[in-house]
């Protein structure tokens, strides 16, 4: 179920105990923040809400940064539901939320308009108008209106934090399963599938194309994949997620080409995982040359896919 913090909040989920955060990725930190929610709720027989915002609170303020979106609203709500909320409730972030002063976001967002009856977050969370508020203002602020709180402190994982600055620099430099162990699943993309120019088809490798959307950019290249279709199945496959430089015009999208697959999937949304990186993009002096590579290129994602399982 999905509840936004602008409309009335059912009464049934009135009471419950929130995990509010970004939580883009759903990494293993957030999961620790939305786990700790679910288990408080569940002691005392109250709904367990994983909150989020969006858009991101640094699309409000620096509204041309790069792409920089591990998730999608839809894939949050997903991921959400599997750790057991009872709802997604979306924050919408704008101009008044971001004026917002932080004892009105406790007072009277959370407690009265939400009902909220407890909260929990990680350490390092801020909020209110000029991130006037932290954990220490949301203690101290709910404990006047009846709201109690918790804090989660950082996961590590082999030494470190786990942070979305880390999956996204893990992703950039090419290397997916660092960020898979810190999301613990692949990275993935999610969208429809797009007619394209259908070259793919010609040379006996068509691919299904998706836009790339507000998705961090990984590091160009070619990878090898898993695509989930409508129905559940799983593909394995070999991608190119870049420009296509072969091609003129040069276009960014994410082509997934899946093995011994002949369906059609245009305006279906299928999500593809990001498993192994096996070369960077590179530029072909013709189709020969560039269907060998592919010929090479999904050998060894198949081969990687294998070893697997």
């Amino acid at each position: 179920m999905r509840l936004y913090a602008s409309e009335p909040m059912p009464e049934a989920l009135r009471g419950a105990v929130i995990a509010l955060g970004n939580f883009d990725g759903f990494h293993l930190g957030h999961q620790a923040v939305a786990g700790e929610a679910v288990r408080w709720a569940r002691a005392e027989g109250r709904p367990a809400i994983i909150a989020t915002f969006d858009p991101h609170p640094v699309r409000h303020f620096k509204p041309d940064a790069p792409p920089f979106r591990l998730t999608t609203l839809d894939q949050r709500e997903a991921l959400f539901m599997a750790a057991g909320a009872d709802a997604m409730l979306v924050f919408g972030f704008d101009a008044a939320m971001a004026a917002m002063p932080a004892d009105a976001f406790v007072r009277d967002l959370l407690s009265k308009r939400l009902g909220a009856a407890a909260v929990v977050t990680g350490e390092d969370f801020t909020f209110g108008r000029a991130r006037g508020g932290n954990v220490g203002v949301l203690a101290d602020v709910g404990a006047t209106c009846g709201l109690a709180t918790r804090t989660v402190g950082p996961v590590t994982l082999e030494g470190e934090v786990v942070s979305s600055s880390r999956i996204r620099d893990a992703l950039i430099a090419g290397d997916p399963k660092t960020a898979a162990r810190l999301l613990t699943r692949p990275f993935a993309i999610r969208g429809p599938v797009q007619h394209g120019d259908k070259v793919g088809r010609t040379i006996n490798f068509p691919t299904a194309n998706l836009d790339i959307g507000s998705y961090l950019r990984p590091r160009y290249g070619i990878y090898a994949v898993t695509g989930k279709l409508p129905d559940g199945r799983v593909l394995k496959g070999a991608a190119n997620i870049g420009i296509r430089p072969t091609f003129d015009p040069p276009k960014e999208l994410l082509e997934p080409h899946f093995f011994d697959f002949s369906g059609d999937l245009y305006g279906q949304e299928i999500e593809v995982a990001f498993h192994h990186f096996l070369r960077g993009e590179a530029k072909f002096d013709g189709l020969d040359a560039l269907v060998a590579q592919m010929g090479r290129d999904c050998d060894e994602a198949r081969r990687l896919l294998n070893q697997a399982g």
